[in-house]
């Protein structure tokens, strides 16, 4: 891809990371409050609520990846010529926002809200998609990059911090055990969301350089028949794993977040019934983490720019931090400890801006990964690795919740019920300390072997252009050949010139990472 003509300042990666109090905060709200909401105000059970998510899931197999297959092929339709293959979706979505209100409302039986819930998913990989494009699109800039993503992360991180804040605010107005605080809730966030998609549609705008490298495909290959792009698809989905960078990315990305998608959906459980106290205690700790959560994304942003830390090493000092608080947690359990609420909101501090770097980094690599791809692929391919990176995001938290709910029924909890047995609670903090700890242990392992640095991207692209102006293969000296295998895991003959088409490029076999 050329270098755009346009810059990005910090009023437009605002005006793109807005959206992003969506992709954060709706799914930080049905993260921390949806399967309490159900199980204690809309009759269902704790696996009856899990359910909807697990079937959701399902669902989302399919939606997530299709959406990125149509927003990459998008262009070639008259509306997609009209207005853009990506933010065309948005401009659709905006107004759609509401419907997130209908989670929230109770005395409705399971299949309304399978319905609400599966609508909520369409929703999310029509917004959230074409938008994740957004960013490699807009430039090929380092910093530039990094400021989209800082910006958006920022936003995200607002997002989650209203998403715990805003119910407990809402809680001393209609009492603490009253159902209209997440009805409220909902009507609200969906103005919020509503908006800061329009304003993202306002505020972007797509690549007009990047076009097909291929030779072209064999006669009536692209005939555009629903063979012919089920075909395509799975292509793109099978290919994209091929990246060894992409490969490790993913696991860096699913085990850290689905860690905190645990430790969310389990902390209330936590704070009621095992430290007795009620859900706005529940609010205020998290608050505090989600407050400096946003300072915390600029620390992060400062040691990957300024200092030069590595996404791996800034990455390992965020887990850290996260194992230190868990162990804080399950000694204040064991022993029964009392803490005061400065010290609870001290750790909470840490938590905080600890779990901002968590998940700062992974959407920064993020947006590099098209620029590996493309150097064995020729294609600038956004929207696939967009559909696989929300399919795992909304999947994970999903599934998460999903065996949570197993595992506390198998335990003996019991809805509604203010005392539990011992069971249920040793099940609660396992599941908080113990499952939250096993996979950023994954995570903290992987970013080992994790390659990506600014010196090597910097490399990467200096060596695209160099083949894009005709350079020579055998040319490439020896450092940028190492390079380019540890972010590919292809030898370096094997890239660029010898993958002249997808079917090419699916054959390939690299090496494991």
């Amino acid at each position: 891809m050329k270098p755009t003509e346009r810059r990005v300042g910090y009023g437009t990666a605002i005006g793109y990371g807005v959206t992003d109090l969506f992709g954060g905060g709706a799914f930080a709200i049905i993260g921390t409050w949806l399967l309490f909401f159900y199980t204690t105000y809309c009759g269902l059970s704790v696996l009856e609520a899990g359910s909807i998510f697990a079937i959701a899931r399902v669902i989302d197999a399919v939606l997530s990846p299709i959406m990125g297959y149509i927003t990459d092929n998008f262009a070639n339709t008259w509306l997609g010529k009209r207005f853009g293959r990506r933010r065309f979706f948005l401009l659709l979505s905006a107004p759609l926002m509401f419907l997130y209100a209908l989670l929230w409302v109770t005395d409705m039986g399971y299949w309304y809200y399978l319905g609400t819930y599966l609508s909520i998913e369409l929703l999310s990989a029509m917004v959230l998609v074409p938008w994740e494009t957004l960013a490699a699109e807009m430039t090929n800039r380092y910093t530039e990059r990094a400021r989209l993503s800082g910006v958006r992360m920022i936003c995200s991180q607002l997002g989650g911090f209203l998403a715990v804040s805003v119910p407990g605010v809402i809680m001393q107005f209609t009492g603490k055990d009253n159902s209209m605080t997440y009805t409220y809730t909902g009507l609200l966030f969906s103005a919020i969301f509503c908006l800061a998609v329009f304003t993202t549609w306002m505020c972007t705008w797509e690549a007009k350089d990047v076009r097909e490298e291929f030779e072209p495909e064999p006669e009536g290959a692209n005939s555009g028949n629903l063979w012919h792009h089920l075909k395509s698809l799975a292509l793109d989905l099978l290919s994209s794993f091929k990246i060894r960078m992409f490969r490790q990315h993913i696991i860096i990305y699913i085990a850290s977040f689905t860690a905190m998608d645990v430790f969310g959906s389990v902390f209330t459980y936590y704070v009621v019934y095992g430290l007795h106290q009620d859900a706005a205690a529940v609010s205020g700790y998290l608050s505090v983490a989600a407050f400096v959560s946003v300072p915390g994304t600029l620390v992060f942003m400062l040691l990957l720019s300024k200092l030069n830390f590595s996404p791996s090493g800034a990455l390992r000092l965020s887990y850290s931090c996260i194992f230190a608080v868990l162990a804080f947690l399950f000694y204040a359990y064991i022993n029964n400890i009392n803490v005061s609420v400065i010290l609870f909101s001290a750790v909470f501090v840490i938590l905080g801006i600890s779990r901002a770097g968590l998940y700062f980094i992974p959407w920064n690599i993020y947006s590099f990964i098209p620029d590996v791809d493309e150097i064995v692929t020729k294609k600038r391919r956004e929207g696939i690795f967009a559909g696989v990176m929300v399919l795992t995001r909304k999947s994970t938290v999903a599934l998460a919740i999903m065996l949570i709910g197993v595992v506390l029924e198998e335990s003996g909890f019991v809805k509604g019920q203010g005392e539990q047995p011992i069971e249920a609670l040793h099940a609660i903090v396992g599941l908080m300390v113990f499952a939250t700890a096993a996979l950023l242990a994954i995570s903290f392992w992987m970013t080992f072997k994790f390659k990506l640095t600014r010196e090597s991207h910097k490399t990467l692209i200096k060596e695209v252009a160099r083949l894009k102006l005709g350079g020579n293969l055998a040319d490439c000296d020896m450092e940028t050949r190492k390079v380019i295998k540890d972010l590919t895991g292809y030898e370096y003959d094997k890239v660029w010139g010898n993958t002249p088409g997808r079917k090419s490029v699916s054959s390939l076999t690299p090496e494991s990472p």
